[in-house]
């Protein structure tokens, strides 16, 4: 037998990072920093910042002006249910066709398909969590209790946030704690009118200018935002954060980073004798040859459902119910914030105002309820995503007009409009959970996911209150036409999927330990939204990012302990 150990030493790295998205860009770059040798694996094709293919185009000199085919709904059917995909930036995007997954409940599994992932792709609010959620499970006697409090996360949200860019407003709320900020966007004369008025009735429902990762001033090595708002074609001035365009040029500067894109991580070798994880392999897309990669330390970070599929998938006499697997909670407690209830008014009185640029972000109200009232319809609460704007000449497409009188009717702006819509949190359910899937393939012949997750009874309650507490704001601020609405998202297309490796103190009821560390596996860490808990109301990429920060300072020190 000839063994070819010249290829398994060149394969050989001190760390694999799977998922080069959020959380995996700073992964690489942490422990590049560090020292270690790392190979970072994306399935998707490589996109090198600045050059992003539409970045620059104008409506004409795009395909379609922009627009999507129906050839681009027959091949992507899951991901034309969101928003975000559009005919400027389908490039960045998963081919549904080749990568299927039975949906037992319907659940929107929104994918990006290149390197940097979905921190191309975010809309970037980024709030801190506070101690109102880390210790949210234990006061309701649900799931299990989150084994951190804010005091543990703290200085790495510091970290990150002045590494990344978060513009914002220092409000002194105690459960949406402030950060370190840069200069704040401004909001219009509207949304400023709305604040004043709704703040006279509703004193307890603060209203902020959202805190995001645009620049308003510089950062090492990029630019500030240009308020063009298409951010979703990715920013070739870099003026919002993205693995692109931060943390994997951070990473490389290090001279200790291998990018290795279009590379499908199959599954994670684990050595029985040893009781450590050795390698992942890999699926070479272009290819389809089949590889191996070895590191003392993994991290996973492919986002919720990916990572699930990798565990579920790493099955050993060992594990074989999946790697780590020992508490049957792999794959359970699926969650994503639920949307789909607000209200919108059209406003008068402001017909000679205007704004600056196309501000690339919303006015922010933080979660009200279940603060020191106690609601009997259910528990948690939410947040409030919107703002106030005049409509543009696309009104003109229902008009009745033609010829100069049009002309002259769109040439002023419209009439102004504000809404805000709300991002409700989803308790954890062990029953909402994705399975392994071994008689549907991919294109590559993998096995792939089931999935069965709903949003419930809470959720429903809470998505009444979102719509009639927004009403009641905008008709105590005088505006007409107030219209609320209640159409419940489906799970997944808040695009902020978490759990199914979640974190806790006992073994018997979670996967990871407080360091995203695996229990059963302790050279395997996990820092994308798998290990969530519980899932808050805010958006959630700001704590990925400074968890993984806190997770790879662990590392550093534990291999120099020679405990790993």
């Amino acid at each position: 037998m000839n063994l070819n150990l010249k290829a398994e030493a060149e394969n050989t790295y001190d760390a694999i990072v799977v998922g080069s998205g959020i959380s995996g860009g700073w992964a690489a770059k942490e422990l590049c920093e560090g020292g270690l040798k790392v190979l970072l694996l994306e399935r998707g094709k490589n996109v090198e910042h600045p050059n992003y293919p539409s970045a620059m185009a104008t409506p004409w000199q795009l395909e379609h002006a922009g627009r999507l085919t129906q050839e681009d709904r027959t091949r992507c059917p899951v991901q034309t249910r969101h928003f975000s995909y559009s005919g400027d930036n389908k490039h960045f995007y998963i081919n549904d066709l080749e990568n299927p997954y039975t949906e037992t409940k319907r659940f929107d599994w929104i994918r990006g398909d290149i390197v940097g992932g979905r921190s191309v792709l975010w809309g970037r609010h980024c709030y801190r969590w506070s101690d109102l959620d880390f210790t949210a499970n234990l006061r309701d006697g649900i799931a299990v209790d989150w084994p951190i409090r804010y005091k543990d996360i703290e200085p790495w949200y510091d970290y990150v946030e002045q590494f990344i860019g978060v513009c914002g407003q220092s409000e002194g709320i105690p459960h949406l704690p402030d950060g370190k900020f840069l200069p704040p966007m401004t909001m219009n004369c509207v949304e400023e009118d709305f604040k004043r008025k709704a703040l006279e009735i509703f004193p307890d429902r603060k209203i902020t200018i959202g805190r995001v990762a645009n620049l308003t001033a510089p950062v090492k090595g990029r630019g500030v935002c240009q308020y063009r708002n298409l951010c979703h074609r990715g920013c070739p001035y870099g003026a919002y954060f993205s693995t692109n365009a931060s943390t994997m040029p951070a990473a490389f500067a290090t001279g200790n980073l291998t990018l290795r894109p279009n590379s499908l991580v199959n599954r994670v070798l684990y050595d029985e004798q040893k009781g450590k994880a050795t390698g992942v392999e890999i699926i070479d897309i272009e290819t389809n040859e089949v590889s191996e990669f070895h590191s003392k330390i993994i991290f996973l970070n492919g986002a919720t459902l990916a990572t699930a599929f990798i565990l579920l998938n790493s099955t050993s006499n060992r594990f074989p119910n999946g790697l780590g697997n020992d508490s049957d909670q792999v794959g359970r407690n699926i969650m994503d914030h639920h949307k789909g209830a607000g209200a919108e008014a059209e406003v008068d009185g402001f017909e000679d105002q205007y704004y600056f640029g196309r501000r690339p972000n919303s006015v922010y109200i933080p979660r009200f309820r279940n603060l020191s009232e106690k609601r009997t319809d259910y528990i948690r609460g939410f947040g409030y995503q919107g703002g106030a704007s005049r409509t543009g000449w696309n009104r003109g497409h229902n008009d009745l007009e033609i010829g100069a009188s049009l002309k002259e009717n769109l040439q002023a702006p419209g009439g102004w409009r504000i809404g805000f819509g709300g991002f409700g949190e989803c308790l954890p359910y062990e029953e909402n959970r994705v399975t392994l899937n071994t008689d549907q393939k991919d294109k590559w012949g993998r096995n792939t996911l089931t999935t069965d997750v709903e949003f419930k009874a809470n959720e429903r309650s809470m998505q009444q209150d979102m719509a009639t507490a927004m009403a009641e704001m905008l008709d105590a601020a005088g505006y007409k036409n107030v219209r609320p609405y209640a159409n419940i998202s489906f799970p997944g297309n808040a695009n902020h999927e978490m759990g199914g490796a979640r974190m806790g103190r006992d073994p018997k009821t979670s996967v990871l330990n407080s360091f995203n560390q695996m229990h059963a596996v302790k050279n395997v860490f996990i820092t994308d939204g798998s290990f969530m808990t519980s899932a808050s109301c805010v958006n959630p990429s700001l704590t990925y990012m400074a968890m993984t920060a806190r997770a790879c300072a662990y590392v550093l020190s534990e291999l120099k302990k020679q405990n790993l």
